[in-house]
């Protein structure tokens, strides 16, 4: 049977990588699916019943692995089974039946890949500064009756329906949000501007304290753009693997957001993992670095080199004021990081490239062997 999940989840983008990400790298394991409330949902990752923190963290690669490299739902069974055994997780939902099996496997998979990509396409629409949002139905063979009758409907970024009506609305919602620049766009896209809101869509059902149509626990939506959600992840990069959160680095720095930032830098945003014997966590840039790093023509392309010129450094030199330096060899220059600290932070002060010459004479890594 064909894959129920839309073939634009095996292409992942930044953003939706990005909420992904912030999600897993804060596991909470978890009784029943309800322990974790709303919001909370977003900014977390659970599975129900898996209370042991080593198995939830293999459940979690799995979902990374299913997400960011495409690999499919076949693939991601295998990883979930590969988990249970190793962990000797017995007695979760659906175990004992195939089709249960299968029914729950699908319910985690489908479900990450959903909110991760509605996330992320919620911080595209933020940023994009859309002024009219477009709900989209799924074309689900059977539909939800209130979701099918919000299909179409176009309303302001800002009106509060989108605060709980922002979809996935329950478990297995395909629903999607669209943004369009005008009225006339909104309906080239099949938007409906004159379509007027159902009389009832702020009332609550009793069974799930949510408005009519929402699953309980899915009256939330993302608050972020992608800038926030990069600044809300920084802490918790180093809980994730290494190579993730190198990779998630490098995606954020190539991204135009990042660009964005340069040009209005507001918080530290992070640049590069350090590597083992270098020290622990993530160095950032601050707005004041950047100011400093930009008068020397340090760009995009010098940020996305720094991770290398780190991992791969051909001297590492660790100052008495805990300043750390890598200096990477190649092609006949000579590439210079400086990595400071500010407090408990490693912050990015200087990247340099000299010539062999220059940088024999210069004062800081000139005594180096060249």
């Amino acid at each position: 049977m064909a894959e129920p999940v839309r073939a634009t989840f095996r292409r992942p983008f930044a953003e939706q990588l990005t909420a992904l990400r912030l999600r897993l790298a804060e596991l909470v394991p978890t009784a029943r699916w309800d322990d974790l409330k709303r919001e909370q949902q977003e900014r977390a990752f659970m599975v129900a019943g898996a209370v042991k923190a080593d198995l939830l963290a293999d459940l979690a690669a799995a979902v990374e692995r299913a997400v960011a490299e495409g690999t499919g739902f076949e693939a991601f069974k295998a990883d979930w089974r590969a988990a249970v055994e190793t962990h000797g997780w017995h007695g979760w939902t659906g175990e004992g039946s195939e089709k249960g099996e299968a029914w729950r496997m699908r319910v985690v998979y489908r479900t990450n890949m959903q909110t991760s990509y509605m996330s992320g396409r919620h911080a595209q629409l933020v940023d994009g500064d859309y002024p009219f949002w477009i709900y989209k139905h799924s074309g689900a063979e059977h539909p939800r009756l209130n979701h099918l009758a919000w299909d179409g409907l176009t309303l302001p970024a800002d009106h509060a329906f989108w605060g709980a009506h922002y979809p996935p609305n329950g478990w297995g919602c395909g629903c999607l949000v669209e943004g369009a620049r005008s009225r006339r766009l909104a309906r080239l896209l099949g938007g409906d501007p004159d379509k007027p809101l159902p009389a009832d869509w702020q009332s609550i059902d009793p069974r799930t304290g949510a408005p009519r149509g929402i699953g309980k626990g899915w009256d939330y939506a993302p608050g972020a753009s992608v800038a926030d959600l990069v600044l809300a992840l920084t802490p918790k990069l180093d809980r994730l693997p290494e190579r993730t959160s190198r990779d998630l680095l490098q995606d954020w720095i190539r991204s135009s957001v990042f660009e964005g930032w340069l040009a209005a830098p507001k918080g530290s945003w992070p640049v590069l993992r350090l590597p083992d014997g270098a020290g622990t966590g993530t160095a950032v840039v601050t707005p004041q670095t950047v100011e400093r790093l930009g008068a020397t023509g340090v760009g995009v392309a010098d940020f996305a080199m720094m991770q290398r010129v780190a991992a791969t450094a051909t001297h590492r030199l660790s100052l008495e004021d805990g300043t750390a330096l890598f200096v990477l060899v190649e092609r006949g220059q000579v590439l210079v990081l400086r990595i400071g600290r500010d407090g408990g932070a490693r912050v990015i002060e200087a990247f340099r490239r000299l010539s062999i010459e220059a940088a024999r004479r210069d004062p800081e890594i000139g005594d180096l062997p060249w």
